[in-house]
């Protein structure tokens, strides 16, 4: 084993506590198999601010269109009385 000396805000300690416990684990033991299960995520990407940015430009976009909107021929409850489809 290495030893590893790191920083965790307050309530990350309380959490980490609480849970420790609840799973009967070392605090140790939480945090290793924390670390295991990230970094062994297949397709752990990088925040994009730009690609965020350009997400939010299109939502406002979308939000300032006027679509005109057709009446619904449909009912809620007709919804859930509708026989499902077999698969």
């Amino acid at each position: 084993m290495v030893r590893k000396q790191v920083y965790i805000e307050p309530r990350h300690e309380r959490m980490l506590k609480a849970r420790a416990k609840q799973l009967g684990l070392t605090e140790a033991e939480l945090i290793r198999r924390s670390l295991e299960q990230t970094l062994a995520a297949p397709g752990l990407a990088r925040r994009d601010p730009d690609a965020w940015q350009a997400f939010m430009r299109s939502v406002r976009r979308r939000m300032r269109m006027r679509v005109a909107q057709a009446p619904r021929t449909w009912t809620r409850d007709e919804l859930y009385d509708r026989p499902r489809a077999h698969r």
